[in-house]
């Protein structure tokens, strides 16, 4: 065991540092990572630390700044449209999981009502874990997560309130309903003193004082404040925590400087403090010895998964959501950890819980922990393709939507992308267009999974007034497709604008079908044709590019008649082979049926009568030859 405190220091800091990098190597939530460090560091495990008063204090500080952190995300300015069935949410995903965690620790496990009633409300609180996830891909406005927000409120004021009352009546020896009215005022008195002197005491001291270190411990010391004002009234410390960084998430915006320090040491320092000395807590061998640790945590997973289910489902049925969405309304709230190993903790600490209660929520954590995070990165992922795919469908007066690529993501370069998208959407007679940058093929390939509509990527490498040729290629059963003759007519318009020649790539059959098109009078076009039969000759048209050509490429989506494999191959033939060129890629809008020939015939001049009985007699004659 170590015992001189430069050795612990550098084993902890040593953790701290390398469990993050191990972590998101293998898509595993930190806190996992840090709590399976504990136990195996711990007394219990190889027993390299005790859990001595050092470890417990930090640990402590660690908790609250855990509360602190999960009330500062709230923002309670995101929710006031929502604000509704935010609370209807929050009763939702707190009575229910209570409920049946109530019923399953009674009658299933065989404790105490006093201890069901303590796992009811960890079963009801849940934490923002993933939060950071719906960050990341910019859907933390969206309803789902506002829904979420103010559910989450709720849902930890609750349990706290519960957690509180089960003190009080451990402390009294027995359960009585004033002490939960008397809870509820004190809890009322608090939160009414903390959401309007610590602001002001803040603002205060922020608008004369312009010290970055005055600054954090100003935070620090009302974080500590609230959690002492909430012991002092017989409440656990992390409630006044809670309401800490609820009180004062106006004052520190997620993206200040101020807040990105707070950010930073708690992550840093006392957060893996804590969860280390969680972990220290747990035994391992129980789960060995004692299959009854598995069967209660087991019991625990299943009745958080449920309840968080359930109440996802009804909130969805009610508000008439996509099944995406409820699905990122199930991964933000089932995930536990703050909320939890605080209830757990205090109940281990007053005799409540046992050591088989404690270890089976700890592996509890663990698990649900790593499941929200791919859980919340699906869902999160899908709305955000969803949202902007909305955006091509709702805005959109013709039916295309037009992006840039591969021109960096600074302001000045996206300012540029725009200029060069207009120019091209005028000449081409596009109304919309959006900027997407920095070669975002897998952006472009997922929406396109989203939507129907058409869709054209644009890669300038020169200016357009300089193109001289236009090189086109088009995949064998285009002409199948019911919005063939509008990706035509595109490449008929920057012709006609830009003066340049086109060049057609293709099949006889597709051949035959733009040879018709070209020749149409009124839409007449100068076109040459080249063959190419397969796609895999897409690499010919290297060989015949020149400095000043642009190239077009007709694509297409999976459930369509022209659809090929090798077209996955895109981006990366684009990147080899045609990095000089400016390159068009066109997603015709996806819709049943098709192209009609005969029609299309029916509907052309008279005069062009000859030349479609020629082009029939020819391509009979290639038929048969074949």
């Amino acid at each position: 065991m170590i015992t001189t405190t430069l050795g612990m220091m550098s084993l902890v800091f040593g953790i701290i540092l390398v469990i993050p990098i191990l972590c998101r190597r293998i898509h595993v939530p930190s806190i996992v990572g840090f709590i399976l460090v504990g136990m195996c560091i711990g007394p219990n495990g190889l027993a390299l630390l005790a859990q001595n008063d050092t470890i417990s204090v930090l640990g402590k500080i660690g908790m609250l700044y855990i509360m602190f952190q999960s009330g500062s995300e709230i923002d309670l300015n995101d929710m006031k449209e929502h604000r509704k069935n935010a609370f209807v949410f929050g009763l939702y995903t707190f009575f229910i999981p209570m409920f049946l965690g109530l019923i399953t620790s009674h009658y299933l496990l065989g404790y105490n009502w006093l201890t069901s009633l303590l796992l009811g409300a960890m079963y009801g609180s849940h934490t923002l874990m993933t939060y950071p996830i719906v960050s990341r891909y910019d859907v933390h406005s969206s309803r789902p997560v506002n829904i979420v927000i103010g559910g989450t409120v709720m849902a930890i004021t609750l349990s706290l309130l519960l957690l509180a009352s089960v003190e009080a009546s451990i402390v009294n020896g027995h359960w009585e309903m004033s002490t939960v009215i008397k809870t509820l005022c004190l809890l009322t008195l608090l939160g009414g003193v903390i959401m309007w002197l610590f602001p002001k005491i803040a603002q205060w001291v922020l608008k004369r004082y312009q010290d970055p270190v005055a600054d954090f411990m100003l935070v620090l010391v009302l974080l500590v404040l609230a959690a002492y004002m909430a012991e002092r009234i017989g409440m656990d410390g992390i409630l006044g925590a809670f309401l800490c960084g609820v009180a004062l998430n106006r004052m520190l915006p997620n993206h200040s400087t101020l807040m990105h320090r707070v950010t930073f040491v708690g992550n840093a320092i006392f957060v893996p403090l804590f969860l280390l000395s969680v972990g220290m807590m747990i035994d391992a061998r129980v789960f060995w010895d004692s299959w009854n640790t598995v069967v209660i945590a087991l019991v625990m997973i299943l009745t958080k998964i449920g309840g968080k289910s359930i109440a996802a489902y009804i909130i969805q049925r009610q508000t008439k959501m996509t099944t995406i969405e409820r699905q990122l309304i199930f991964g933000l709230t089932h995930a536990t950890a703050a909320g939890t190993l605080a209830i757990v903790s205090i109940g281990y600490q007053i005799g409540v819980l046992d050591s088989e209660v404690l270890n089976a929520a700890v592996l509890m954590i663990l698990i649900l922990c790593t499941t929200a995070s791919f859980v919340t990165e699906y869902a999160a992922k899908q709305i955000a393709l969803q949202a902007k795919a909305r955006i091509v469908i709702d805005k959109d007066k013709d039916q295309w939507a037009l992006f840039a690529m591969d021109m960096g993501t600074d302001e000045e370069a996206i300012s540029k992308a725009d200029e060069k998208l207009y120019e091209l959407a005028s000449l081409a007679s596009l109304d919309r267009f959006d900027t997407i940058v920095d070669d975002a093929w897998e952006d472009v390939e997922n929406m396109i999974e989203h939507t129907s509509k058409s869709i054209a990527v644009y890669n300038e490498k020169q200016p357009l007034n300089t193109i001289e040729r236009i090189l086109v290629a088009i995949p064998r059963y285009a002409e199948k497709e019911k919005d063939f003759i509008t990706c035509f007519g595109l490449v008929r318009r920057l012709s006609s604008e830009l003066g340049a020649k086109v060049v057609f790539y293709s099949n006889h059959e597709t051949e035959d079908a733009l040879r018709l098109m070209c020749r149409r009078p009124g839409k007449f076009l100068r076109a040459e044709f080249k063959e190419m039969d397969d796609w895999e000759d897409l690499l010919t048209i290297a060989k015949d590019i020149r400095e000043d050509d642009m190239l077009i490429i007709q694509s297409s989506r999976k459930s369509t008649a022209s659809y090929n494999p090798l077209f996955q191959q895109n981006p990366d033939l684009l990147k080899r082979f045609f990095s000089s060129n400016s390159y068009l890629v066109i997603y015709p809008e996806q819709q049943t049926g098709g192209f009609d020939v005969d029609a299309f015939l029916t509907d052309a001049p008279q005069t062009s009568r000859m030349w479609q009985i020629v082009s029939w007699v020819v391509n009979q004659f290639r038929k048969l030859q074949k």
